[in-house]
């Protein structure tokens, strides 16, 4: 990633390598080496000072991978609609191939509105990518970037003059077609394709006019792109017989396909790729760095290529190791984002290709399939859907509001300014499922350009128009140099908005009016109003259908367990929210346990990690919908009423009643298919035969035009022969058959189900494919609790709310429906539609013929059962329900809660006794004990399938590594203080500091009186921690690591420089992809001072970092957190799944110094059980897949491997070792051992023992010493050199990534014999330094940044020192990034965050890069002139930051963005002043600073626990969503703003309280002293006319302050008086 080059390896970034398990086995030990070359400095176009660079590592590995073909077994000759009989074979995407392709970027374009084409905007492109070089990715050669691009128009003149010299004369400008082609390297495979080229188009009857070389400089291009450059060739065609523009793209467009197809037999397939094949548009693209893209195209910097406009792209793919056709731009979108419903889109893609049709095509369709390649990118396909849809007769506009359209429901503004837009979303809603992630895209069919930005506006996208007549968008200010005087206009693309030039017409199209053109091209409001028909919500029924023992009967037959009833159901049907557990998941995986499972018990959700956020379905729901279409859906291709004739739901959860009204529709045509299979001939073969008979039925019911199945497995009476088909089994075999065969689009699968009521089941029918379900044994089973003796005591007691038998079965669907929106989030997935049939599953314990049957595509690494093991899990349950012996009463499997009989919990009560026994009294033998009682334990982990063996003789344990070098490789996990207490909290980081081993301080920052080192120590006590035991002189309770969450509670400077290590917590096993929660009761005042808050106010870390929102953000924080401490390694903290080892490469590409690794089963203080259930993967896999990942990629030794998860002992150590693990993680053992008894009730504030309460009296009963800990550390060191000794090694060193050094344990399980373990037990070779040497390697770098020449100057030296003003002016530019945060750190280390007097007041000119003035402190007053980028003033705990446009401008300050989103994240302090607009999420978690700004976008002060945020303009949607704490004040001219305010928490109130009123008017008065606002001066110069418009959002913990309460001085003043009575 380097621009010009810095002198020091700074950044060194991979690519994820895309072999499957069996190719990974092969060493890839040549390519591991680290390239250290010096690269050389440039300058970029003389204007900008040598930027800072980032260089990189990639894998050398050709990745061999077809990029836009997909190998289908269709011929032309294929049935264009699926009702003929002919079936196609429409293959289901494969999950892995998803994975192995994803990105992120930053793009812009720049056009003229004159149309008036100049070499100028081809420069300034080029220049603008290089100002991105940061946002883009880098090979392990530290040279071959992972892509860069350009696409503009034609350049005519310069083909013209090369059309000459080859005497070919000028080009027909309306005929000619410009392809350019990367063709195969090798010279004879080259022309073999050419050949089909030529052969192809003279089929077509179109002309080859030429072929040319194009000219280029290899020598810029870097090792590993030049091993995999093609020969890059244009070729020249004319056409004849069309005339109109589009039907001559339209042509080439069939010509392209045709060729792909006509290639793809050849072996050389995937190295042919034609970039652009256009009338109009060309690309210029390649693996290469932003700044060669340029010198490497000679014709770049020919003065003869002239366009009127440039979309520029430059690449950071996460994970494979990049290829020349995935840079981007595509062929109509540059994409910066990710899709997350990538795997859905592409299988719906595929349902639709025998329903499409269009006049247009003229019989042709058949010739253009398939639209969409698995093997590509997310941003390839999206491309490959915008291209279908265009080329097929929609603009540009039309097409991406189809694919992804903004969340128009619940939107103030736009149901006034274009209601017809709603209408035309409606339309097409049950058309084409959202395109849904992240996505800033950028588009042109060389006719219109323009922009559009996600529903959630998730990726930053700026834009600004100069006099000149020229706009410009990109994804950051400051790309280019601009005269401020001569930009008439500034702004920003908000969430779902959009931007587009007509560049025939000259007219720049903002937002409103591309909608309401687009909308009233077709009467859209008529066909929605005529043809859907919306679900009417149908009464719960009042009575119970079933006797007792008939429902006790079903619920035994479909597999509930008295834990399912009364902690699932029952506390549902209470509460109307999902039950709430802690500490994780500790029973075996469902394929090994001894217990019979449900089938959905084998799949684990995905969930959003790095590469795209996670949603926050709880304050930002307005962008989430669980709307579901019935229906068939019509051909996406024609537009007509009878497209929209479906049935809308509002969610996809029915009571009967609802049900039946939708199978009375009379045009769904209804089926039920039942699907019990009969096992009176035994149980082989049994369940595929009636699998296969299913599939059929449904095959014929759609054929004959049914538009909705129902499947469903109730009935009058069980029989005890008619078991039913698991119904997850049958939807997806159903789903997956009617895919195969063509006939998805014209039919919905509805569930009627015994077999579903977690919230877990709901997701995975629908991931499989099943639009709505009706679960009818949970609904009954409400009514029986409700109708119970014990309930309705209960009641009468006041024991547990009352609630109606209509209200019990409404608040389960309730929390059913909130359930499914937090699963969907944690995918950062915002609608069901485009969840449904997604597939975001991976599955743990089941064999191939299973998934292919059922559920083609997902993940399944380990195998598992077959079919026939599967029906006989199956059959277990079913026969309880007719045997005499089975109990009156339903059986606990005790899966939840541990209980002597039930399943078998790895944290059993046995275990801690024992362990307690040996730490406490310090007795080997005990810990003997311990040890065996683990090795007899029943198989539970992935780990105990294996054992270790060695061709060595074993040694003396003299001669292995002492046991206390081993533990300075142990660290224990990321607890907060106020999940645990603060005695259990220092006991564990004492206990680390005197092994040299590492605590974690969880999120919630830390007290400083932890850092120093204890001299007070008496007999064991200290006054200085007065509530501890067993200390020693010289003890410090400081954590080593300190965490960065989502919340940043407690993030200050002085906590960040205090840090050996800081790790930004991305996930958490126990509940990936969701936040952290702390209920009120556990926030007592000690806990709300150091995370800035209120005490008794419960808090809430948000899911997403607000400032990661892809892998570039996440290089941008780890760049930040080295900024303010260069000496700290920085850790990222992941959770197993599938892919994880692409993310890791990014993560390592993103100058990460460690990678963490957590298992599905680690603790937690709080979490929805079907999170700890049902998300996350064991960290075998997960740690097998990162580090052979790093290794293909060259990159392992960038990172030190750190993996946790349910360690327990040195047995586990070794394992993780042997998988490549550098450090071992423990979090529930290190509770264990410090005095945790495992009551599992730490989510209720009760702990026992005190470990995990705030409350004081049983914090005193906390038995714990440091000295346990550390016993226990040792024995477990001790543990780990016996094994050592006896497999014949010295040092851990020489076993980390040995696999070779494991074998299959001769075991049986009772389940299947078909687990196949070779992916743990693959080797893809070994790092070339040892881990210890890679775990002492120096902190990764920066490189040189602009704090440090200012840190170089002896002025501010002197004025740090010894607490001196100093004034200097600096100028800046937007590759300087995270300024300011290295000088807060200096200051921070030697005065803490509030003991600095001096001031440093800083001027920056310019435009300021990424996170500007990042954790000021006090003392530090900074004003930049210019304009600044995204995370403004983020964690700032002091000082003074001052934003205004430079001198003169030539557009309204108060009108123009001026600073990015997510400015103010996590501020504790200080002061900000912008004059002009910011972006979404301003003051997000702020805690303390005061601001004051001219208008912000969505989300303004969410999650706010304090602090005071003055706005003088307009803002968007979803104010004060989560705001605990602070005040805000936000003018509202034009009365619009009580409908964009979350009235959840806040109430709205005018600023009637006297100390209110002065409190605003002061700010305003600095921020107009310090900005010269003119918006403010106005205001205080009209201040009666403007205090009445002002609006005051007042949380409940601020109503009865001064600035809040009018009746505030009235209250004191009676107190007063009171008491003096």
């Amino acid at each position: 990633m380097a621009l010009q080059s810095a002198p020091k390896l700074l950044y060194s970034s991979p690519s994820p390598s895309v072999f499957s398990a069996n190719e990974r086995r092969v060493a890839f030990s040549d390519f591991v080496g680290l390239s250290k070359k010096r690269s050389r400095r440039r300058r970029i176009a003389g204007t900008f000072r040598n930027f800072p660079a980032l260089s990189a590592v990639s894998s050398a590995i050709k990745a061999v991978v077809d990029v836009d073909r997909a190998h289908h077994s269709t011929d032309s000759g294929s049935p264009t609609v699926s009702t003929s009989s002919h079936p196609l074979d429409q293959q289901v995407v494969n999950l892995e191939d998803i994975l192995a392709e994803r990105g992120a970027c930053g793009v812009g374009f720049i056009a003229n509105l004159d149309n008036k084409g100049s070499f100028q905007i081809v420069k300034d492109a080029l220049t603008a990518l290089g100002c991105m070089e940061h946002r883009g990715g880098c090979g392990s050669d530290n040279d071959s970037g992972d892509g860069s691009g350009v696409m503009t128009a034609i350049p005519w003149d310069l083909f013209n003059d090369w059309g000459k010299d080859q005497g070919i004369g000028p080009f027909d400008r309306s005929h000619t077609g410009v392809g350019m082609v990367f063709l195969p390297k090798d010279d004879l495979l080259a022309e073999e394709a050419k050949k089909v080229v030529l052969d192809t188009f003279a089929q077509e009857g179109i002309e080859v006019i030429g072929w040319r070389s194009v000219p280029t400089n290899v020598s810029v291009v870097g090792r590993n792109a030049k091993e995999t450059m093609p020969n890059i060739q244009q070729v020249f065609v004319r056409i004849i017989k069309e005339d109109s523009t589009d039907d001559i793209e339209r042509e080439l467009y069939i010509c392209r396909k045709l060729i792909e197809r006509a290639a793809s037999s050849h072996t050389w397939a995937s190295e042919l790729y034609f970039c652009s094949l256009s009338n109009q548009t060309i690309i210029y693209k390649g693996m290469l760095r932003s700044e060669v893209l340029g010198m490497f195209y000679y014709d770049l910097q020919n003065e003869r290529y002239t366009s009127p406009f440039a979309i520029y792209h430059r690449r950071y793919s996460t994970n494979t190791s990049p290829r020349w056709p995935l840079a981007q731009p595509m062929r109509f979108l540059g994409h910066n984002g990710e899709i997350n419903t990538i795997q859905g889109n592409l299988n719906w893609m595929r349902s639709r290709e025998p329903s499409i049709q269009s006049p247009v095509w003229r019989g042709r369709e058949n010739e253009i399939r398939p639209y969409g390649n698995p093997k590509a990118s997310d941003s390839a396909n999206l491309d490959s859907a915008a291209e279908l849809l265009i080329r097929s007769g929609r603009t540009p506009e039309e097409a991406l509001m189809i694919l992804v359209p903004e969340a128009y429901k619940n939107h103030p503004t736009l149901m006034i300014k274009y209601p017809e837009a709603v209408d035309f979303y409606d339309y097409y809603k049950g058309q084409m499922e959202t395109w849904d992630g992240p996505a800033l895209l950028l588009f042109s069919d060389g006719k219109t350009v323009g922009a559009c930005l996600d529903r959630n506006g998730l990726r930053p996208a700026r834009y600004w128009r100069t006099v000149d007549n020229v706009v410009y968008v990109a994804s950051e200010v400051g790309v280019l140099p601009m005269d401020e005087s001569k930009v008439t206009m500034k702004g920003r693309l908000g969430p779902g908005m959009m931007i587009s030039v007509d560049l025939s017409s000259g007219q720049v199209y903002e937002n409103t009016e591309v909608k309401k053109r687009v909308a009233s091209s077709n009467p859209y409001g008529k066909w929605v109003k005529e043809n859907l028909r919306s679900l009417k919500a149908v009464n719960f029924l009042s009575r119970a259908l079933l006797e007792n023992d008939t429902i006790l009967r079903n619920q035994q037959a479909f597999g509930y367990s008295s834990e399912d009833v009364q902690m699932v159901i029952e506390s549902m049907a209470s509460q109307g929210k999902e039950p709430t557990f802690c500490m994780g998941d500790d029973i075996p995986l469902a394929v090994m346990s001894q217990k019979p499972h449900m089938l959905y018990d084998y799949f684990k959700q995905r969930f959003a990690q790095v590469t795209n956020p996670a949603i926050d379905p709880l304050r930002e729901g307005l962008v989430m919908s669980l709307e579901v279409n019935i229906g068939k859906r019509g051909n996406i291709l024609e537009v007509g009423p009878e497209n929209a004739s479906q049935v809308i739901l509002p969610s996809p959860v029915l009571n009967e009643g609802e049900l039946e009204a939708l199978v009375n529709d009379p045009l769904l045509k209804a089926q039920m298919l039942p699907i019990f299979f009969d096992i009176r001939k035994g149980v082989e073969g049994t369940l595929e035969k009636r699998l296969n008979r299913l599939c059929e039925a449904a095959d014929e019911a759609v054929r004959n035009g049914s538009q909705m199945l129902v499947l469903s497995d109730r009935s009058e009476e069980l029989e005890p022969t008619r078991p039913a088909i698991p119904i997850l089994l049958a939807v997806g075999a159903v789903h997956q058959h009617l895919i195969q065969n063509g006939l998805r689009m014209y039919t919905s699968i509805v569930v009627d189900t015994a077999q579903c009521f977690s919230t877990h089941q709901f997701a995975c029918l629908i991931g499989y494919g099943a639009s709505a379900i009706c679960p009818y044994l949970a609904l009954e089973t409400c009514r029986q609790w409700r109708l119970s003796n014990k309930t309705v005591n209960l009641m009468r007691t006041g024991k547990i709310p009352t609630v109606t038998i209509e209200q019990a079965q409404k608040n389960f669907c309730k929390a059913v429906k909130s359930g499914l929106l937090k699963i969907l989030s944690k995918m950062g997935i915002s609608l069901l539609s485009s969840y449904c049939g997604a597939q975001i599953f991976e599955i743990y314990g089941l064999g191939k013929d299973v998934v292919d049957i059922a559920f083609q595509g997902s993940v399944s690494k380990m195998g598992g059962l077959t079919l026939d093991e599967l029906a006989r899990e199956t059959l277990s349950f079913w026969v309880k329900a007719f045997s005499e012996d089975t109990a009156k009463r339903l059986e606990n499997f005790g899966f939840i809660q541990f209980r002597p009989g039930g399943e078998y919990h790895v944290n059993n009560p046995e275990m801690s006794k024992l362990l307690h026994k040996a730490v406490r009294n310090k007795s080997e033998s005990a810990y003997a004990v311990y040890q065996q009682h683990l090795a007899n334990r029943p198989v539970s982990v992935l780990r105990d399938l294996l054992e270790f063996k060695s061709d060595r003789a074993p040694i003396s344990v003299g001669k292995v590594e002492p046991a206390t070098s081993i533990v300075e490789r142990f660290c224990t996990g990321g607890m907060s203080l106020g999940a645990i207490s603060r005695e259990t909290h220092e006991a564990i980081a004492i206990a680390m500091n005197r092994l040299g081993g590492k605590s974690n301080s969880g999120e919630g920052g830390e007290d400083p009186i932890r850092w120093r080192p204890l001299t007070d120590v008496v007999d064991g006590y200290s006054s200085t921690l007065p509530h501890l035991k067993g200390l020693q002189n010289g003890d410090t309770a400081t954590s080593a690591i300190k965490q960065v969450a989502s919340g940043r509670f407690g993030v200050t400077p002085t906590f960040l420089v205090n840090a050996d290590q800081i790790e930004i917590k991305i996930a958490q096993g126990a509940k990936p992809g969701e936040g952290g929660q702390l209920p009120g009761k556990k926030v007592s005042a000690y806990i709300a001072r150091l995370r800035n808050s209120k005490p008794g106010v419960p808090l809430i870390s948000p899911p997403p970092h607000h400032d990661i929102y892809s892998i570039e953000d996440l290089a941008q924080l780890i760049y930040d957190l080295h900024q303010i401490n260069p000496k700290e390694k920085v850790s990222v903290k992941l959770v197993a799944e599938a892919g994880i080892g692409t993310v890791a490469s990014g993560v390592a590409k993103g100058n990460a110094d460690i990678i963490q690794v957590s298992g599905h089963d680690g603790g937690t203080g709080a979490s929805p059980i079907s999170s700890i259930k049902h998300a996350g993967g064991p960290w075998e896999l997960g740690l097998s897949e990162t580090h052979q990942t790093l290794i293909s990629n060259g990159l392992r030794e960038r990172v030190i491997l750190r993996v946790d998860g349910g360690l327990k002992c040195g047995v586990d150590v070794m394992m993780a070792a042997a998988m490549g693990a550098d450090e071992y993680g423990f979090g529930s053992l290190a509770m264990i051992a410090t005095g945790c008894v495992m009551a599992r009730i730490c989510h209720t504030n009760n702990c026992p023992v005190g470990v995990a309460s705030q409350r004081e009296e049983l914090r005193a009963r906390f038995p714990g010493v440091p000295g346990d800990l550390v016993n226990f550390f040792l024995y477990v060191a001790e543990e780990v050199r016996g094994i050592l000794a006896q497999l014949g090694f010295e040092k851990l060193d020489d076993i980390i990534g040995r696999t070779d050094i494991l074998k299959p344990r001769d075991i049986s399980l009772m389940k299947t014999q078909h687990l196949d373990l070779s992916y743990i037990l693959a080797s893809a070779g070994l790092p070339t330094m040892s881990s210890t040497a890679i775990r002492k390697q120096e902190v990764h770098t920066n490189g040189p940044v602009l704090d440090d020449q200012i840190l170089s100057d002896p002025e501010i030296i002197d004025a740090i020192e010894n607490e001196k003003i100093v004034n200097k002016t600096v100028k800046i530019f937007n590759v300087d990034r995270a300024v300011c945060g290295r000088i807060a750190g200096v200051i921070a280390k030697k005065y803490g965050d509030t003991g600095f007097a001096g001031q440093l007041n800083l001027t920056f000119e310019g435009s300021a890069g990424q996170s500007f003035a990042v954790f000021l402190t006090p003392g530090m007053n900074i004003r930049l002139v210019g304009e600044s980028n995204d995370y403004v003033g983020k964690g700032m705990a002091g000082g003074e930051l001052i934003v205004t446009p430079a001198e003169n401008p030539g557009f309204r300050p108060e009108d123009a963005t001026i600073v990015g989103n997510t400015c103010l994240y996590g501020a504790t302090g200080g002061q900000i002043f912008v004059r002009g607009k910011a972006g979404e999420r301003f003051a997000v978690r702020n805690s303390l600073a005061e601001a004051v700004v001219e208008g912000t976008g969505d989300h303004c002060c969410e999650y706010m626990t304090g602090g005071c945020v003055v706005i003088l303009g307009k803002v968007g949607r979803n104010v004060a969503a989560g705001m605990t704490g602070g005040l805000a004040y936000i003018l509202d001219e034009d009365d619009t703003l009580i409908p964009k305010v979350n009235k959840e928490i806040v109430k709205i109130q005018r600023v009637t309280a006297p100390v209110g009123q002065m409190q605003l008017k002061n700010l305003i008065e600095a921020h107009v002293e310090k900005t010269g606002s003119s918006k403010g001066a106005s205001i205080l110069k009209d201040w009666d006319k403007y205090l009445p418009l002002f609006w005051q959002l007042v949380p409940p913990s601020e109503e009865d302050t001064p600035e809040a309460s009018a009746m505030f001085e009235q209250m004191t003043s009676e107190g007063a008086s009171l008491q003096s009575a």
